[in-house]
């Protein structure tokens, strides 16, 4: 340290570091603050003393011409280099950044991963780094505070640190905690715990902190604090010559442009040790500590017990004073000066969660990490596109928060269709806000839908990368739109593009994307991907009717995907083996059910019809590879029997043909599952052929027996438990093939005259031909049914 500079070393989110920049910075009473720090957040470090600033919160800073390069500066309340910030703001002086520029960081190409505790400069996608706390010594070498928790003789360096700093209140000289860090640090350096990948690094923003603290000795300040990383100090303190560090910086990349701003962050997040975070294990203890007066430990468990009470857990006062005892206790057999985090959830373990892993984990997770989410001002720079965001967050009253909620939404509604479009909009800029959910309220119809919601920090890179594709969230969707469909290479991602932008109402895209999609659909003649592809068409087309879209030219490209369907059905099913045809049985579901929610005009289901008519006429002869496997064959037949375009006498018959002993036992198995997957209630309204199949099944070969019981047993498994009971005791009961018995004591025979009095009530309530508001005209209604009718 000298007469004009004064270096403070923290730990990085550190509430003792905190604590004695706060007290170090009230007695020098310095004229300006330097940080380490992005230079470029000079311009809106201001921000920080509005009112609307709330921590946690970052720094962002991003390339101009590769939004997708970026890194954070987390701060929390308890962040040494945010108090310091405030501190300069309040007071009126100077504060500047004076690590090395993001314009240098962003340009470089990936630095492997930094030692832990060696504060890293923040380089993709991390911030400033803390040391990855809970391993020990010997699995991080070269971390400081592992290597100074080693020399003081703990296996713990985490439980050391907070030993000696984090609770440690301000002595009487404020200075004296930096002084022997710095000695501490630097005798760590002068054994080589610098070295690693990160050196050359570290070496770069020491020599341009060095050229920042010169500079601000030229501009006239004779009291400098300067607060950064610990392991920095010595390097600091030791100020080679102008020229040394010229050379240093000589070999500094290219800059790039950026931009910087400040985001909201959470206590989730810095709590992680990869992606964005700055690796705290504990960062909502770190906030009580910080801001509690006196002893925090009551407090603390005081909120453990209301957090509890409130999930169900018989938790009382008498369970709090007994938890703070314990945790003294333990401290004190712990030989440490205050009952730290272990201690303190080893208590609750004990008294408050009679030793549950599961409620304490809800502490961990409330009270601990936290879901603390900042604010910034309105402002703070932003690009157009988030600001356009901004404002239908506002106007839709759809207010960002990290706790996961639900969200049901009526189309039907104005507001209600306007969040859904702008949650699909966002979906497609790769901004997950909102992930459809199953709604709670049970419905079938297309005018419902339901969202979980949860904000991320992370969605501010994602919206600054999504600016190049537009400046309104409409726009920016809309060129995204268009620009994956110029980049699909597969049908079925387009035809999910059309139904997305149909739900995300850009209209202006569709046009593009239908043209696309008409070239590729012209081009692919692979009978799979277009059965893949034209569900999701039609179900495009059904939330035309609710959200008012024009769909025309969407009902022409679908109508020609199912014709083509169609035409090459057939061959596309011949020879495939169990695999292929399990998955050809699954689409030809789905296209069967597209087809049938189509518009009827132009006889599209007739052709279908046919086209399944020749599917199942395609037994195979002279082997599996000469035709349609069983599977598909009885699949095809039972579509037409559901559809009506086939009576169950002749299903009846094609049965037969099947059971007959000319056809291999396998292929007629698997003639059976397709038949019955769509349900086994026709084996008991059609007796006959429940005795066509049972006579077949007592028929069977014993050395195929085996083959074919697999498939059986999951044939029959799928069918309704009902159905599988009636069917067990029909064929106990038998015999078969004939209809059954009536059970003695049955009701009298029908009386046809009191079963046409209930025919047009019938009639009204399902809307058939003969009811009073059909456009067929009037039915009668007897007298009696006149006051129920509704």
């Amino acid at each position: 340290m000298s007469a004009e500079v004064t270096l403070l070393g923290v730990r990085h989110h550190g509430p003792g570091s905190a604590r004695a920049v706060a007290a170090a910075l009230e007695r020098l009473r310095p004229d300006a603050v330097l940080i380490e720090g992005p230079p470029e957040a000079d311009p809106i470090v201001g921000l920080a003393a509005e009112k609307e600033m709330v921590p946690p919160v970052a720094l962002l800073a991003h390339a101009v011409d590769d939004p997708a390069k970026a890194a954070f500066w987390p701060y929390a309340e308890f962040s040494p280099e945010w108090v310091a910030i405030r501190y300069g703001l309040d007071a009126g002086v100077p504060v500047r950044f004076i690590d090395l520029p993001a314009a240098y960081s962003l340009a470089d190409e990936p630095e492997p991963e930094p030692e832990p505790g060696a504060d890293p400069e923040p380089t993709e996608p991390t911030g400033p780094a803390e040391p990855e706390q809970g391993a020990p010594p010997a699995e991080r070498p070269g971390d400081p505070i592992g290597m100074l928790a080693e020399a003081a003789g703990s296996d713990d360096p985490e439980r050391w640190w907070e030993d000696v700093i984090e609770h440690r209140a301000p002595g009487t000289d404020a200075l004296a905690p930096f002084a022997a860090v710095a000695e501490a640090m630097a005798a760590l350096r002068e054994g080589g715990a610098a070295g690693g990948p990160a050196a050359r690094r570290d070496d770069l923003r020491e020599a341009y902190m060095r050229q920042q603290v010169r500079a601000a000795k030229r501009a006239g300040h004779r009291r400098i604090a300067v607060v950064c990383g610990a392991f920095h100090v010595p390097a600091l303190a030791t100020m080679p010559t102008v020229a040394h560090d010229r050379a240093v910086l000589a070999g500094l990349p290219k800059k790039v442009r950026t931009d910087i701003t400040w985001v909201p962050w959470t206590h989730r997040r810095l709590s992680q040790q990869s992606g964005y975070g700055a690796g705290i294990v504990s960062p909502g203890w770190y906030h009580h500590l910080f801001t509690t007066t006196g002893d925090p430990l009551p407090l603390w468990l005081t909120r453990a017990a209301e957090l509890l009470r409130a999930e169900d857990h018989p938790v009382s006062s008498a369970h709090v004073i007994e938890a703070v005892r314990l945790a003294r206790t333990l401290a004190v057999l712990r030989g440490r000066p205050l009952a730290g985090l272990t201690e303190t959830l080893d208590a609750v373990r004990a008294v408050m969660c009679d030793g549950s892993e599961v409620a304490l984990a809800l502490v961990r997770d409330r009270l601990v990490t936290g879901d603390a989410l900042g604010e910034v001002p309105d402002g703070a720079p932003a690009v157009p596109l988030q600001r356009d965001l901004a404002r239908l967050q506002r106007s839709l009253r759809l207010k960002p928060a990290v706790e996961p909620r639900e969200l049901d939404l009526d189309l039907r509604k104005e507001n209600d269709a306007a969040r859904s479009r702008l949650l699909h909009r966002l979906r497609l800029l790769g901004i997950d806000w909102g992930v459809p959910s199953r709604s709670a309220v049970t419905s079938t119809g297309t005018f419902r839908e339901s969202w979980r919601l949860c904000w991320q920090p992370e969605f501010a890179v994602r919206i600054a990368e999504a600016a190049q594709w537009g400046t309104t969230v409409e726009d920016a969707a809309a060129g995204r739109a268009v620009g994956a469909a110029r980049a699909a290479v597969e049908l079925a991602e387009l035809t999910a593009l059309v139904e997305t932008c149909l739900l995300a109402g850009l209209a202006d895209a569709l046009p593009a994307v239908m043209r696309v999609l008409a070239d590729c659909a012209a081009l692919d003649t692979d009978v799979a991907r277009l059965a893949d592809a034209l569900p999701a068409l039609v179900r495009a087309l059904r939330y035309g009717d609710v959200r008012g879209t024009d769909h025309g030219a969407l009902g022409e490209v679908a109508t020609g995907l199912a014709d083509r369907i169609r035409i090459g059905l057939p061959p596309a099913c011949t020879g495939l083996d169990a695999a292929g045809a399990e998955a050809m049985r699954g689409r030809l579901d789905e296209v069967h059910g597209a087809i049938g929610l189509l518009e009827p005009a132009g006889g599209l289901a007739d052709r279908w019809a046919a086209a399944l008519r020749a599917l199942a006429r395609r037994e195979p002869v002279g082997g599996p590879a000469t035709g349609v496997p069983g599977l598909l064959r009885g699949r095809a037949v039972r579509l037409l029997l559901d559809d009506g375009r086939l009576d169950s006498e002749e299903a009846g018959r094609r049965l037969g043909l099947v059971l007959s002993p000319a056809n291999a036992p396998a292929d007629a198995a698997g003639w059976i599952e397709g038949f019955l997957s769509g349900g086994g209630a026709l084996l008991l309204h059609d007796p006959r052929l429940l005795g066509l199949l049972d006579a077949w099944l007592t028929a069977v070969p014993a050395e195929a027996f085996t083959d074919v019981l697999p498939l059986l047993r999951r044939t029959f498994s799928a069918l309704e438990a009902g159905v599988r009971n009636t069917v067990g005791g029909r064929v106990a009961a038998g015999p078969l093939g004939a209809d059954p018995v009536p059970a003695a004591g049955a009701g009298p025979e029908l009386d046809p005259a009191r079963a046409d009095a209930a025919v047009p009530v019938v009639a009204l309530l399902l809307g058939l031909p003969g009811c009073p508001v059909h456009p067929a005209g009037p039915a009668r209604i007897p007298r009696q049914a006149e006051g129920r009718n509704t």
